[in-house]
């Protein structure tokens, strides 16, 4: 058994901490801010709403979050609404897959998307065929928007970029090819219920932070929430936290700030820090609106431009176990000031979902969301220095920022320690 300090508590750090309690380590989490669950957690809000820092839409094939949440003790049944893949619009236009077996419901969404021409058809089952027999393959220079040259506009638009904000936070012009066919073959030709969309019906801290961290109290595992970790040095064969003595470290904090405790702390790291410090962010904002009327379904695709109509998704919290009336409206890869992004989305809302009253409730703005996932991106390992390791969806690994990626990275690391 050895002595671990995990830093950070968001999904990663998380993940780890349970692992490396289940295999027999001593584990402390430190987490620097009062609520757990890094950039996937609740937020306080004056009106007494539940809201997140953003929401987050899971899918059927993150095997390895899903079963995380189970043994720690969520009701996933419960906790989350299973749907299939649907990226309709207000006015009925978009795909939408039937519940079949895979690769049968993406075949049949294909066929009967609302307002594609055969000619869009046609040119989706030609690229994705082209796809599937290159292995789901391609240089690691190639951009998203290269990877989709024979696709019509209509497809690109109501398919191709949806799915590339929703899964990669970057336009698709500067998006890896190569991530987004890893994520499509996942999901998509990994078998059925692999595309399902999973729409929290809880907030995000109930959906894995709380329950992980009463997991880890029960077990004995010191919890420290609010806890900021100042300096980490190696002494003796051992790592000092702020001088308490550990046989090893895992940072599972932000990538910034894992950065800046590893230059601080002396070691000859300077690859990793300049390999970590080289990665570019995307924001996400999330506008929650009330006074709207229900929509057709929990979740919509919004017909998007960064000029003028900036979210591409919106959530119906009141078929979400949410307050009646109240909207998410999803802004990826944002770049707009707070004040314009409200008064665009509200007007958006109004044209396409005719919600011509809504009232401004809360933006919540992450600055730093995702690493932009651009070609041939490179991504710091998970091994530091001896005894020091990192995790996070940054690192290296097959995923975007998202939670299974995380998740898989704080697994990972929690299996590295030496035993």
């Amino acid at each position: 058994m050895k002595n671990i300090a995990v830093i950070g508590a968001g999904w990663a750090g998380l993940a780890c901490a349970v692992e490396a309690t289940r295999l027999g380590h001593a584990v402390t989490l430190f987490e620097a801010a009062p609520t757990p669950g890094g950039r996937a957690r609740r937020v306080d809000n004056m009106h007494g709403l539940a809201l997140d820092n953003g929401q987050h839409i899971l899918i059927g094939a993150y095997a390895a979050t899903l079963r995380l949440m189970r043994d720690v003790g969520v009701d996933v049944e419960s906790a989350l609404l299973r749907l299939p893949l649907s990226l309709r619009f207000a006015d009925g236009g978009g795909l939408k897959l039937p519940r079949l077996p895979a690769p049968l419901d993406l075949l049949a969404g294909i066929f009967t998307a609302q307002g594609w021409t055969w000619r869009d058809k046609s040119s989706l089952l030609r690229t994705a065929i082209g796809w599937r027999l290159s292995g789901f393959r391609c240089a690691d220079s190639t951009t998203v928007a290269e990877l989709c040259t024979g696709l019509t506009p209509r497809v690109m638009q109501e398919l191709i970029e949806p799915l590339c904000v929703s899964a990669l936070n970057t336009p698709v012009a500067q998006s890896s090819g190569e991530v987004f066919l890893r994520v499509l073959k996942d999901a998509l030709f990994s078998g059925s219920g692999g595309a399902d969309l999973l729409l929290p019906r809880a907030d995000l801290g109930a959906l894995l932070p709380d329950a992980a961290i009463h997991w880890l109290m029960q077990r004995g595992a010191p919890v420290r929430v609010g806890t900021r970790v100042r300096a980490i040095a190696s002494e003796a064969g051992r790592w000092l936290v702020d001088g308490e003595a550990f046989d090893q470290v895992v940072l599972a904090c932000a990538p910034w700030d894992a950065a800046r405790l590893v230059r601080a702390s002396g070691l000859a790291a300077d690859g990793w820090c300049r390999t970590t410090e080289a990665l570019r962010f995307e924001a996400i904002a999330t506008v929650y609106v009330r006074g709207a009327t229900p929509l057709a379904e929990p979740m919509l695709a919004l017909r998007s431009h960064p000029a003028r109509a900036p979210a591409q998704f919106v959530f119906d919290r009141s078929q979400l176990g949410g307050m009646q009336g109240v909207l998410a409206m999803v802004v990826s890869a944002n770049e707009t000031s707070r004040e314009v992004l409200e008064a665009q989305v509200i007007a958006q809302a109004a044209a396409q979902l005719g919600q011509p009253n809504l009232q401004l409730v809360q933006t919540v703005v992450e600055k730093r969301a995702t690493f932009a996932c651009t070609p041939a991106l490179a991504r710091p390992s998970q091994v530091i220095a001896p005894g020091l390791h990192a995790c996070g969806d940054y690192t290296e690994g097959p995923y975007p920022a998202t939670l299974e990626g995380a998740v898989l990275s704080g697994l990972a690391a929690a299996k590295a320690l030496n035993p």
